[in-house]
């Protein structure tokens, strides 16, 4: 399985973000995507997640194991974490799931377990802290099977406990076959290749 993108051109707001940009990532392979603020990082991720259309190029994925569009292969993690407030902590897990469809992944007290938020279960989703309610978010990845995820500033309010066990998450996925495209200021706790956004490129 290999996701690339080949002269993508990316126009927001009727203003350039970036143009030209290419890139390779391979099954195995965590892709961190840097550079200063407003060049372009989130919008990648949302094109590839098929958010956004790419103004010029193309984004493929070649040898999936599953038939479908290119974003249903995809998680994406964005800056919200799209949970409903009155619905409690399961509830929310349960209902990304049957939303998300396709392969299922670890039960739901597995992925509750795997981010470690399993005793918070019963509790609303509103009464959950910013560290806590991304923790709910990460459990959505493993809670469904999907090949490519793609990670916007993942370790955002994470405390270093949190953020050990994001990297093992993200390394099973990586020895599973998986494949992770992230954009982010930090490091991940996992070996990735860089691609740098920026000066319009």
């Amino acid at each position: 399985m290999r996701l690339a993108g080949s002269d993508v051109t990316c126009i927001r707001g009727g203003r350039e973000v970036f143009a030209a940009l290419n890139f390779t990532v391979g099954a195995g392979e965590a892709l961190a995507v840097t550079g200063r603020n407003g060049a372009g990082k989130s919008s990648l991720l949302r094109l590839i997640a098929g958010l956004l259309l790419p103004a010029g190029g193309s984004i493929q994925l070649h040898g999936a194991e599953t038939a479908g569009p290119l974003a249903e292969q995809c998680h994406f993690l964005g800056h919200r974490d799209g949970l409903k407030p009155s619905l409690t902590v399961t509830e929310n897990l349960e209902f990304w799931r049957d939303f998300l469809g396709g392969e299922r992944g670890l039960s739901t007290e597995e992925s509750l377990d795997a981010s470690d938020i399993a005793n918070l279960a019963d509790l609303p989703a509103s009464y959950l802290s910013a560290g806590q309610r991304r923790r709910l978010a990460l459990a959505r990845l493993v809670a469904t099977r999907r090949p490519i995820w793609l990670l916007d500033e993942p370790t955002s309010t994470l405390d270093s406990h949190a953020q050990e066990l994001l990297a093992g998450l993200m390394t099973k996925h990586l020895h599973s076959g998986g494949l992770i495209v992230a954009a982010t200021h930090d490091t991940l706790g996992i070996a990735t290749r860089e691609l740098r956004i920026g000066g319009g490129r």
